[in-house]
């Protein structure tokens, strides 16, 4: 799938609306996502800290889970951007759990994976992030 530039902007855009939503009272890191599900909707996540780390959060997934919670599971993009809030940054790539959500729900050569700094974007497919992603068919026997 190809974007065009007007909804990767779009989605960037999103994105740095979502990164206002933060709760990084720990890192000071915000990290804002821009999920688009294949019907048209973008879903919005960022990222939720928590005192003993472990339940934390990631934009990423808040945004995947705020979509598969209201039954969506097909998916052609997200936008991610993150920084120490209030300055601005390079581009954040998605952690590698995230990376595994996205495996989960999302064609590898065909979901793509925007990254936005400032008005700088990066765009990758799943697989050229996670080249050899653990999914349902790593749980089939042969």
């Amino acid at each position: 799938m190809i974007l065009s530039e007007s909804t990767k902007n779009m989605l960037v855009a999103e994105a740095y609306e979502a990164q206002k939503m933060a709760y990084v009272p720990y890192s000071d890191f915000c990290v804002g996502a821009a999920l688009l599900a294949k019907n048209g909707t973008v879903y919005r996540g960022c990222n939720i800290e928590n005192a003993s780390f472990s339940p934390t959060n990631c934009a990423e997934r808040t945004a995947f889970f705020k979509a598969v919670s209201e039954g969506i599971k097909e998916f052609d993009a997200i936008a991610i951007v993150g920084n120490k809030c209030g300055k601005e940054g390079d581009f954040c790539a998605p952690c590698g759990v995230c990376r595994q959500v996205m495996a989960e729900f999302c064609d590898p050569d065909d979901f793509q994976i925007i990254l936005g700094a400032g008005d700088k974007t990066s765009v990758y497919t799943l697989r050229e992030i996670l080249p050899m992603g653990f999914t349902n068919d790593s749980l089939k026997s042969s």
